[in-house]
């Protein structure tokens, strides 16, 4: 076994083989990879621990609470409380009152933390799309930013290995920007996703279905996805990837993996050489100051909490934070790029109501389209579609457009029957491409409850982004025009410039990039840091640019592949 390769000779038996900061996708994959090749591991985790029968509410209904669902969080995207509203599952927010953080002055951006074992994987989209060779060396192409320093054929391998055991629904298509997988039988398109879909070929968009990380099959004994359609708000049979459900629990019964909940990391240790020897963190339940010791260190915080981390690790030996020699710790900040248009279908009124659940989200969408276009189009990269509707559980506040427009009675109940389910949303997520003006830094005068000094952050899209967010409202509208449908609305509530705000779609990446010149990166294409070889960072820190692709499953397979070799470099004594 590994693990008796490694703690041979340990003298202190409290020392793990590897620490994890982080248990959400590239935490959780990290940890079960190495638990299940032997390797003792202390996971630690700045929220509680999951309990899914308590904070799951897939299956309840608005009317199992006496304020109908409209509890804390309801009152605004960005505001205090629950986010996403109370029938939503997740811990955490855009504002944890102690945990801030601060934006310099000219810009916009707000930061999502998921304080709970699992992470944002509980109640994410589960949208799990491969980057593409054209996307990993887009600069051969266009000239635009900077390549990867890997390959298509360097992460498929683990793409396999990642579909294979989270699961993802897809068929083959052939489309160059969005290459094909290892899929699960997707479920059958929705009514107005057939009309879409048609609209869609009649225009050049290929709307194909959709690939979510949502098991159609039973797999390591996990139940297939019974279609309640609440993927958003946790899953009880874990059909829908959870890091939680699929990596944490199974690899908690190896017996070689420690969980440490409410631990909040401040800094990675480092001894005289200059290697990692672990993390200090705070107790949030005792508030005391603990450390915990580890041969490998591996910060999966996401992405700007990894940063943070980095940057408040410093020392004689690093002055501007731990593996910082290239000043990169921070720097590339990007976020998807976003635009949304809604829209009304006369053709979708008076329908015969069924059943539309399947799972959560689309059953379709559209990958982008328009590779060999760019020069036309006068920005480079894409972006693809992700759009909503058909008869989605009534929320809250879904009657008040009704009540005010048909009354009461028997007219709102008539008018609710012919409109609902006519409306369509649709939503564009783009590549960002890194910039100087994108980045974190550490305030130099605020710090959390912890007193651990926060991040402040400064944003900024260029007119490629600007650009590409004009072609998705154009596309957008002439989709629901050629549906036979009006226009009824573009941008939503952090939309409302004419583009997402900074860090509202939560696929910030980027923060520590890999690369072969440690001059201009901080990890190497296995994310391990250049400076200090025994530090690997697995979250979306790792990304050199920030394809229309959700990050997630890359993530998944990046992690999977550093475990792999950071075992290897273990089991050599290499690390």
């Amino acid at each position: 076994m590994l693990n008796a390769l490694m703690t041979q000779g340990s003298s202190k038996p409290d020392v793990f083989d590897v620490v994890v900061v982080g248990a959400g996708a590239g935490g959780g994959t990290m940890s079960r990879v190495m638990a299940g090749k032997g390797a003792k591991v202390a996971l630690l985790e700045a929220g509680p621990k999951l309990v899914p029968e308590e904070e799951f509410k897939e299956h309840d209904w608005p009317y199992h609470y006496d304020h109908r669902g409209a509890g804390p969080g309801g009152a605004g995207y960005f505001g205090r409380g629950k986010p996403f509203g109370f029938m939503r599952t997740t811990s955490g927010g855009w504002e944890l009152p102690d945990e801030p953080y601060t934006v310099g002055a000219g810009s916009e951006f707000v930061w999502f933390r998921s304080r709970i074992v699992g992470g944002r994987t509980n109640h994410y989209g589960r949208m799990s799309f491969r980057l593409s060779e054209w996307d990993l060396k887009a600069r051969d192409r266009d000239g635009v930013g900077p390549n990867w320093p890997i390959g298509y054929a360097d992460l498929a391998p683990y793409y396999d290995k990642a579909e294979k055991f989270i699961g993802v629904t897809g068929t083959h298509e052939g489309i160059p920007s969005a290459p094909d997988g290892v899929f699960h039988e997707p479920p059958p398109p929705k009514a107005h996703e057939l009309l879409v879909q048609a609209t869609g070929k009649k225009l050049g968009i290929p709307f194909i279905a959709n690939r979510r990380a949502v098991i159609t099959r039973s797999i390591n004994g996990r139940a297939a996805c019974h279609y309640c359609g609440q993927c958003g708000r946790g899953c009880l049979t874990a059909s829908a990837y959870s890091a939680s459900q699929v990596d944490i629990f199974p690899a908690l019964k190896t017996g070689n993996l420690t969980l440490l909940t409410d631990a909040m990391a401040r800094e990675v240790l480092t001894n005289a050489s200059g290697k990692a020897e672990g993390v200090l963190y705070i107790d949030r339940n005792t508030r005391q100051v603990k450390r915990v010791l580890g041969k490998a260190v591996v910060l999966a915080a996401s992405t700007c909490e990894s940063a943070r981390i980095l940057l408040n690790s410093k020392s004689k030996l690093f002055p501007n934070g731990l593996a910082n020699g290239s000043g990169m710790v921070g720097r590339n900040l990007m976020d998807t790029v976003g635009l949304s248009v809604s829209g009304y279908v006369p053709a979708l009124e008076g329908m015969p109501v069924y059943n539309t659940d399947g799972f959560g989200g689309s059953h379709l969408y559209a990958p982008w389209w328009g590779y060999n276009d760019h020069a036309k189009l006068g920005f480079p990269r894409g972006y693809h579609i992700e759009f909503g509707g058909g008869f989605r559980m009534p929320g809250v506040h879904s009657g008040h457009n009704a009540a005010r427009r048909a009354g009461y009675g028997k007219r709102i109940k008539e008018w609710m029957r012919q409109e609902y389910g006519a409306r369509v949303g649709f939503a564009g997520r783009g590549e960002m491409i890194p910039n100087r003006f994108s980045y974190c830094e550490i305030d130099p005068a605020i710090v959390d409850d912890w007193g651990i000094p926060v991040l402040r952050f400064h944003f900024k899209f260029s007119d490629y982004e600007w650009k590409q967010a004009r072609h998705m409202e154009e596309t957008f509208k002439g989709i629901i025009e050629s549906l036979g449908g009006r226009v009824t609305g573009v941008g939503n509530a952090w939309e409302k410039s004419g583009i997402s705000t900074g860090g509202s779609i939560i696929h910030e990446v980027g923060t520590a990039r890999m690369g072969t010149d440690p001059r201009s990166s901080v990890l190497n294409p296995y994310c391990q840091a250049h400076e200090v070889k025994n530090l690997f960072v697995t979250d979306g820190s790792c990304f050199v640019t920030n394809p229309d692709k959700n990050p997630t499953l890359t993530i998944n397979a990046l992690s999977w592949r550093a475990a792999d070799y950071l075992a290897e470099a273990m089991r050599k004594g290499d690390v």
